[in-house]
């Protein structure tokens, strides 16, 4: 989240897993949110046009993306909980396992600078919380603008927020994929393709791209 003072903030975390933009599908409107890369990976890109299209031809995608807006709302709420109740430490020890849940080692490219903008902190408060999860065992190092977290001892760190969370988001997504069958990638393309050759004016290409 953007403030206007110019301070940032973390709201929820989105991996493979899920999709940003997709709260546009509720209503074209501006969003104060920015949607930032932390850890590089690969990603499918389609235009909002074409996105569109392909809602319109598969139910099983619609019930994906509302699948995946329960879930944003789901972090939402607790994130506004957690950081009106909880202590720094344990707020920061929230978001890297969370972060790590959807990474692929214990390594995460995260700088102080990055953590500050993800707590909506300052920088010395951050150097301090580091600390404290350093001694605690919860991060064994802290070079290079990376981080290598030992996640037992980090669950031990964090407030319950994580693990409550977390059954949540199991809860909405087992609960819908029960309920819905599954889309495939490739009725996306083939959707969104098809939409592109009808209206070739508003339309892009689906292309993959590296996450920077």
């Amino acid at each position: 989240m953007d403030m206007p003072s110019g301070q940032t903030v973390a709201t929820a975390v989105v991996g493979n897993e899920g999709a940003v933009g997709v709260l546009t599908t509720l209503g074209p409107s501006r969003s104060p949110m920015t949607a930032v890369v932390r850890v590089a990976g690969t990603a499918l890109q389609i235009s909002p046009a074409q996105f569109q299209a392909a809602l319109q031809h598969s139910s099983a995608l619609r019930g994906v993306v509302q699948t995946h807006i329960r879930v944003l709302m789901a972090q939402f709420q607790h994130v506004a909980a957690c950081n009106a109740l909880h202590s720094v430490t344990a707020r920061l020890a929230r978001w890297l396992l969370q972060v790590h849940d959807r990474a692929d080692g214990d390594i995460l490219p995260l700088t102080q600078d990055t953590l500050s903008e993800l707590l909506g902190v300052r920088r010395p408060t951050v150097t301090h919380v580091v600390c404290k999860l350093r001694e605690a065992g919860g991060i064994r190092s802290n070079r290079r603008g990376s981080i290598e977290i030992d996640r037992t001892r980090l669950e031990a760190a964090t407030c319950e927020c994580y693990q409550l969370m977390r059954r949540r988001i199991d809860r909405i997504v087992l609960t819908d994929e029960m309920k819905s069958p599954p889309v495939a990638e490739a009725s996306l393309i083939a959707n969104a393709d098809e939409e592109r050759q009808r209206t070739p004016k508003r339309g892009a290409t689906v292309q993959r791209h590296k996450g920077h």
